[in-house]
């Protein structure tokens, strides 16, 4: 069964996908949720329209998550935690805590765009974050004991 999804959704594609799935993952999931279309030729006709007039806009996104992006790479985040005998971390450290490090160095990144798993030593580790569908950074950040 082929849709069109409506928006982003995790390991499945970008708003405006056209993607292939199960029907029942389609009919009882997607849809009903307001996730997803189904792709007839009448669908797919508006939205090569919508992604022509569209594109012009979504250039000046990338330019824009492109500018983020250097922005970000040029940053050093140390994040401080609680930290034992060992270097293990009492709790953890996770994209809620880079998102607010970021927010420390005047760059606002929601913490779903971000994505470090969790972290539970210290030392230096690299989290993705997607500014776009088309830019995606790495971000090179590191735990150290507080004191």
């Amino acid at each position: 069964m082929e849709i069109i999804l409506k928006q982003d959704v995790e390991n499945l594609g970008f708003k405006d996908d056209i993607v292939t799935v199960k029907p029942g993952y389609g009919r009882n999931y997607l849809i009903p949720q307001g996730f997803a279309q189904i792709a007839t030729p009448t669908a797919r006709k508006v939205l090569a329209e919508n992604l022509k007039q569209r594109a012009f806009k979504e250039q000046k996104l990338v330019d824009d998550a492109n500018k983020t992006a250097e922005a970000i790479k040029a940053l050093e985040i140390k994040i401080s935690a609680k930290a034992g005998s060992g270097d293990k971390l009492f709790g953890s450290v996770t994209n809620a805590d880079i998102a607010a490090a970021l927010e420390k160095n005047g760059q606002s990144i929601e913490k779903k765009y971000i994505n470090s798993g969790i972290v539970k030593r210290t030392g230096k580790y690299t989290a993705t974050v997607r500014l776009h569908r088309d830019v995606i950074v790495e971000l090179p950040y590191e735990i150290v004991a507080e004191q």
